[in-house]
């Protein structure tokens, strides 16, 4: 769980960089937005890959978190930029089992 955290942290810190530095940021609020969206895929796909989860509770985890995501995002702006957080969260999270899927310890195919 403290790894999965730091996945959590170190992804949302780097995300929120990278965007803050590398682009034009009109909106920080937004930036954060993003940023945590980047940070929750990484850690909640770690964490998923360390426990003991059958790939269906993965798969449900992962969109119970989406909808979370997209919820929190028309509360606090709109749809039209809550949509770009799940895509973000969905590449990261798919890539997160693609760099896994080479990891001789293959946890992610349980």
């Amino acid at each position: 769980m403290k790894k999965a955290l730091l996945y959590f942290a170190l992804g949302t810190v780097v995300s929120f960089l990278i965007n803050y530095f590398f682009t034009d940021t009109k909106d920080l609020g937004l930036e954060v937005y993003y940023a945590l969206s980047f940070g929750i895929a990484w850690g909640l796909a770690y964490y998923l890959d360390m426990g003991d989860f059958k790939l269906i509770q993965k798969m449900s985890f992962s969109f119970l978190a989406m909808i979370i995501l997209v919820v929190v995002g028309v509360l606090i702006f709109n749809v039209e930029l809550a949509i770009p957080s799940i895509l973000k969260f969905s590449t990261v999270f798919v890539a997160y089992y693609f760099i896994a899927s080479f990891r001789s310890n293959r946890a992610s195919r349980k």
